[in-house]
């Protein structure tokens, strides 16, 4: 294999940024584009000096010189769309939700085994500048034992109200928000099983026929007793930077407390006991215009540049990229668990999802 991987991008929409990442990395150049509108593919043709799309997946799938397929399509249609890109052979990298239910989960594995081929799943807000220079403090071990985790993704995002896709079956404002600060607990709780969480459905969502809740609150417990809150509100009104960063995650151990406010805002204190005054501030925003390449901050494609990059050295070096299609499959476990402790009131056990869809001893 050569040095450079070939994408082809499914789903102009959020796969704009991808477009953007490919053309600005070493790594990565661009076979096609296709999305079944075909006035977008021609949009986004125009925009970044193309001379091809295809509004046919199946065309794109069969080209022998694609590598990846790049899958920015409705989160309803993500699991049938990498089931045909490892059919034919492909990698695959898909944003999230990995999938909304764990219906096609085996199929999946068992495609993937069959072929070979690898997964990763575009968990973008883990390649923000701030998470990135979080985790890397947290594994070179400078907070100690983890003792909690608290993120939060808080947006106001009304406007979805108003979208045609929003009120379509399957449409989740946990899978398509609360899924950024629950993934980034799970990455450092790998391990959760148990899962407690309420959440309400305001007035904004069910009076435009949209019955899902809009404000959660979850408890995460793993097997050593690690515990993580995970937050979201998304119909009302938010406060902005620097009273509210939109998501936040914020490790506390035995050694060290640190925050990360994407996208730019690290905050952390690693110290001895009985030294309390050494909080140390850092901003990245010179790194501004490498994430928000469009109009204002929108479509930040620097996250996708960050993890295409991993995954395109991950592919060369024959490494499996995290998160994978396990992780990510587990992951959905914890959102289906989620789910049913929102109908039944009670702290439910990941585990028992799992085996419900015959997973326990695949993931």
């Amino acid at each position: 294999m050569s040095e450079q991987l070939t994408m082809g991008v499914l789903g102009l929409g959020e796969g704009r940024s991808v477009i953007s990442a490919v053309q600005n990395s070493k790594y990565w150049k661009l076979g096609n584009i296709c999305d079944l509108n075909e006035q977008l593919c021609k949009e986004r043709a125009a925009e970044f000096h193309l001379d091809k799309y295809t509004t046919d997946y199946e065309d794109m799938l069969k080209d022998p010189t694609i590598d990846v397929i790049g899958i920015y399509t409705p989160d309803q249609l993500h699991a049938q769309h990498i089931m045909m890109a490892l059919e034919a052979g492909k990698h695959v990298v898909c944003t999230k939700p990995l999938m909304v239910d764990l219906t096609m989960a085996n199929a999946l594995l068992d495609a993937q085994e069959k072929t070979g081929k690898r997964v990763l799943i575009g968990q973008s807000s883990r390649y923000f500048e701030a998470t990135m220079h979080q985790r890397h403090d947290y594994e070179k071990g400078r907070h100690g034992e983890l003792v909690t985790v608290e993120t939060h993704y808080i947006s106001d995002s009304r406007w979805f109200l108003e979208r045609d896709w929003s009120h379509q079956k399957g449409f989740s404002w946990m899978y398509n928000f609360l899924i950024h600060a629950m993934d980034l607990a799970l990455w450092y709780l790998p391990e959760t099983e148990t899962v407690y969480g309420v959440g309400k459905c305001s007035s904004n969502s069910s009076s435009r026929g949209i019955p899902a809740p809009d404000s959660l609150k979850v408890l995460l417990t793993d097997k050593n007793g690690v515990s993580a809150s995970v937050i979201g509100n998304y119909a009302t009104p938010a406060l902005s930077k620097p009273a509210e960063h939109f998501i936040s995650c914020t490790l506390r151990g035995t050694s060290g407390v640190s925050t990360a406010d994407c996208p730019f805002d690290y905050v952390h204190h690693f110290s001895e006991p009985g030294l309390y005054n050494n909080t140390v501030y850092e901003n990245y925003n010179e790194r501004r215009p490498y994430y928000y390449r469009f109009e204002g901050d929108t479509h930040h494609a620097g996250e996708y540049q960050n993890y295409l990059e991993y995954f395109a050295r991950c592919i060369l070096a024959g490494e499996k990229p995290l998160p994978d299609l396990k992780e990510g499959i587990r992951t959905i476990a914890v959102m289906e668990t989620l789910s049913r402790s929102l109908e039944t009131g009670n702290a439910e056990k990941v585990s028992d999802t799992l085996a419900a869809y015959q997973l326990t001893d695949r993931v």
